[in-house]
C-alpha cells in the first residue's frame, strides 16, 4: 500500500513533521484509492463560458465555466508510483453546480528537486506547473507556482508575463469542525482571477473501490 500523500510527504521531506497532526497522520495513511465530500463557500470561473475557448488548446477537464455558491463537490484519488519510483497523485475533483457537474484532473508527482512537485493539469496534461510545497505557521500544506508551461506538438512553451498564470493553494484543517479545509486562486497579471475555490472536505471512511479518477 502507498500512503495518501507520499507525493506532498517527499516534497516536504523533514519539514513534513511541521504539519498540522491530523493533516500529517491523513497523509501517512495507507490508502491507494480514496474519495473525499466536502461543499465549496465558493467555486469557479468568474469568465464563465468564455473559458470553452480554451479546451482544444488546453484539452478536457481543465477550465470551469461557471461560478457559483455553496456548491457540493467529490475529490477522487489514487496515489501510485512512476516506473522510476517516484510517487504521484491523480485526483479528479468533480464540481456539482446547479446545471451540471463540472471536472477537473491532475496529476501531481515527485520533482528530482526537493521542495517541488510537477503538476500535470487536464486529461491531456498540456498545462505543467511547477510548484513549491511549505507549511504555513498554522502547520497547512501550502502550494504555490514557481513555473507554468503549455506542453503541445512535443514541446514545451514557457507561460511569462502576460501569459502566465500564479497558482496559490492552501490545504488546512479546521480545528472547530475536525475537517480539511481547501482554498486556491489562480490568477493571470493582466486579468486578474481567473480560477478559485475555497470550502471544506472530509474524507470516505472506507477506500474507493471503483475505477481510477
Amino acid at each position: 500500500m502507498i500512503a495518501r500523500g507520499d507525493v506532498f510527504l517527499a516534497a516536504l521531506g523533514a519539514d513534513a513533521e511541521r504539519l498540522h497532526p491530523q493533516i500529517l497522520a491523513q497523509m501517512r495513511a495507507t490508502v491507494t484509492l480514496d474519495r473525499a465530500e466536502g461543499v465549496f463557500a465558493m467555486a469557479g470561473s468568474r469568465f464563465g463560458r468564455l473559458g470553452v475557448i480554451a479546451v482544444p488548446v488546453v484539452g478536457p477537464r481543465m477550465m470551469l465555466t461557471r461560478f457559483g455558491r455553496d456548491i457540493p463537490f467529490s475529490l477522487l484519488t489514487r496515489s501510485g508510483r512512476t516506473s522510476r519510483g517516484r510517487a504521484t497523485l491523480d485526483s479528479t475533483r468533480e464540481f456539482h453546480f446547479p446545471g451540471g457537474t463540472q471536472f477537473v484532473v491532475d496529476r501531481v508527482t515527485e520533482s528530482v528537486v526537493p521542495g517541488l512537485v510537477r503538476n500535470l493539469l487536464g486529461t491531456r496534461g498540456r498545462v505543467e506547473l511547477i510548484e513549491e510545497c511549505s507549511v504555513t505557521a498554522e502547520g497547512f500544506l501550502r502550494m504555490r507556482t514557481r513555473r507554468i508551461a503549455l506542453r503541445l506538438w512535443g514541446r514545451r512553451f514557457a507561460l511569462r508575463g502576460v501569459l502566465g498564470i500564479a497558482v496559490d493553494l492552501e490545504d488546512g484543517w479546521d480545528e472547530g469542525n475536525q475537517r480539511r479545509t481547501i482554498e486556491m486562486r489562480a490568477t493571470n497579471p493582466l486579468v486578474g482571477t481567473i480560477l478559485e475555490y475555497r470550502g471544506w472536505y472530509r474524507y470516505s471512511d472506507d477506500p474507493v473501490a471503483a475505477s481510477s479518477p
